[in-house]
């Protein structure tokens, strides 16, 4: 009885968070955007949010002109409202707060943003949401004074239906945005990454019809490369038994289905040719959807990807990852990344190096670098933020991780190039630890049985032999790939030494070194074994390559990493000066001598 009454109140728990379900392609969608200059105001105690009983405004009956969220304006001489959104600064939104004024660089707390707008061709029939990128970390959505919802997590997108309180003219929104770190959060209180606060990503109103295509998925089997699975989810009054229509114009391919009383269909579409997206070929087609009232269209590639012993197969084909980690930073601007160009620099970045594949650390990216990624020929890994030590004990926090996976997943369901789902990154072992990332596994699984899953996992020294490196983690019997960070001759270990490290690895999957590296200064030049030097990171590069190049199953490598990139960890002066060192390229975009030792060394990889 105790675990029923808990688990009800953390479902109540959940539900006070919940969103409306994701709108899947919204860039497709019929829609205006809210970027631009948004007026903001810092609230340090969150004045505008609690009562001085520390009760939120919005859970009260009538909350007064204290909370922010109403846009007050004083309606006579004496009354006394003390914000005001119209008289006060602006920052630019996407972007984050942090590197667009510099006394909110390590801000973390709470800010409320504030945006007016009309809506041009305003239809009663229509329906509008308003849908967000991501947001850091909590964010409480309200418009024209009342409240659309919550959402938790900083790299995942929602949305909020806001058909009921739009008006043609003089609407607001307003946001309360909070990056406070929590123990119980995901990620959680420890990182090695900027807390980049704000709306980081677009912010976009969506037009759609009364009855709309919500949801869609088409892939092709994992198992049958002449066969297309799909789905379709339809929103609206009107969806039981509607007819939907799959067309592919270029394969002069089109079929009807018939949706069932909730408005959802699966189905099954034969195929006698078509070009297979790889690396090589990264082919997308046009694909409509089409309802009796919508209709969405989308460049989706159809290919394989699946394991056999030790080996990754693209459609049927051995492939060797050559790759590299990116953070999600546009190193060129300062600040966190946010537009297709800066996915173009980064991406463009990766393919100057030799890469075919990129992990992206430690968190969901933006839309743009997946989307731009099956136009490139780039296979992504994308990754669920959780991060070294969180409370694997925490049900609600097991269900916080749960959630910015699903979304994630929910997202790029439909991309090619995301071969990988990652379900964490260095994270320590225990029962808990386990149980948690096996149950993250199951629901990846159960949502998609398309691509594969993996983990950044550790290895470490033998007891009897130190130079021998094993991965003791029971985790390894559930990932299709078996991944893992190494840092030996940085953390631990002589440089000297490395040609002289083995891998014993008991397990017949593929192999992917998720990280290695060395950190360096760009522009500081000493003799090969002076640390913080280009050409010790150099070294590091060279003896680490061909040693890793000798185990068994490797398939692929993802050194750390692309770009410097900030995090309040680094602290030494002149060194680090705030920033990760360990980019083959530096935050002002110089290439250190590392960067052409890999490029070097992918150039002579045939596979």
């Amino acid at each position: 009885m105790k675990q029923i009454i808990i688990g009800m109140l953390l479902s109540l728990s959940a539900l006070s968070y919940a969103n409306n379900p994701l709108i899947q392609n919204a860039i497709s969608r019929k829609s205006f955007s809210l970027n631009g200059h948004w007026n903001y105001i810092i609230d340090m105690y969150e004045t505008g949010y609690y009562n001085y009983r520390l009760e939120p405004h919005d859970n009260t009956e009538n909350p007064g002109s204290s909370a922010f969220f109403l846009n007050q304006k004083p309606k006579s001489k004496q009354d006394r409202v003390e914000y005001n959104f119209d008289s006060a600064p602006t920052l630019l939104v996407p972007g984050d707060w942090n590197s667009q004024k510099e006394n909110l660089l390590y801000y973390e707390g709470t800010i409320w943003y504030k945006k007016s707008f009309d809506v041009e061709n305003y239809d009663r029939a229509k329906r509008y949401f308003l849908h967000f990128g991501a947001v850091n970390y909590r964010a409480d959505v309200y418009l024209n004074g009342k409240k659309l919802g919550t959402h938790k997590g900083g790299f995942t997108p929602f949305n909020f239906e806001m058909t009921h309180l739009l008006k043609d003219k003089n609407n607001f929104v307003i946001v309360k945005v909070d990056n406070k770190r929590a123990a119980d959060e995901v990620p959680t209180l420890n990182t090695d990454w900027w807390n980049y606060g704000g709306i980081t990503r677009d912010v976009t109103v969506l037009e759609v019809s009364s009855t709309f295509i919500e949801d869609y998925s088409l892939q092709l089997d994992k198992e049958n490369n002449k066969l297309l699975n799909g789905f379709i989810r339809l929103n609206g009054d009107a969806k039981a038994f509607s007819k939907v229509n799959v067309s592919i114009p270029e394969l002069k391919l089109t079929k009807d289905f018939t949706a069932d009383a909730n408005g959802f269909v699966k189905f099954q579409i034969p195929v006698k040719k078509m070009d297979y997206w790889s690396d090589l070929n990264p082919k997308l087609y046009e694909v409509v959807f089409s309802s009796i009232n919508d209709q969405v269209t989308d460049a989706i590639g159809f290919r394989q990807i699946k394991t056999l012993g030790g080996d990754i197969l693209l459609n049927g084909k051995k492939i060797f990852l050559k790759g590299i980690s990116i953070h999600e930073e546009n190193v060129m601007r300062g600040g966190r990344a946010y537009s297709m160009e800066d996915a173009t620099i980064l991406l463009g970045w990766a393919k100057e190096l030799g890469c075919n594949y990129v992990r992206l650390a430690h968190y969901p990216h933006n839309e743009n670098m997946v989307r731009l990624a099956d136009k490139m020929g780039i296979l992504v890994w994308e990754e669920n933020p959780v991060y070294w030590t969180i409370q694997w004990e925490n049900l609600e926090t097991y269900s916080k991780a749960e959630q910015q996976l699903k979304e994630v997943i929910s997202r790029d369901k439909n991309r090619a190039s995301v071969i990988i789902w990652s379900m964490a990154n260095e994270t320590p072992q225990s029962e808990e630890r386990l149980s948690f990332l096996t149950k993250l596994a199951k629901t990846t699984r159960e949502m998609d049985n398309t691509r594969l899953i993996s983990a950044a996992l550790e290895d470490h020294g033998k007891k009897e032999n130190s130079n021998i490196m094993i991965v003791e983690d029971k985790f390894a019997d559930v990932v299709d790939v078996l991944s893992f960070n190494q840092y030996y001759g940085w953390y631990g270990g002589d440089i000297d030494n490395i040609k002289n490290i083995r891998w014993e690895i008991d397990i017949n999957k593929p192999v992917i070194i998720s990280e290695f590296g060395a950190g360096a200064l760009q522009g500081f030049h000493a003799d090969n074994l002076t640390v913080w030097s280009e050409e010790h990171q150099e070294l590091l590069y060279q003896e680490t390559l061909p040693t890793l190049a000798k185990i068994p199953n490797l398939v692929g490598i993802t050194p750390w990493i692309l770009t410097d990139f900030r995090s309040p960890r680094r602290t030494l002066i002149p060194y680090q000066n705030g920033y990760n060192r360990k980019g083959l390229i530096s935050e002002t975009g110089n290439r250190k001598k590392a960067f052409y030792t890999l490029q070097k060394f992918y150039q002579q990889i045939q596979k």
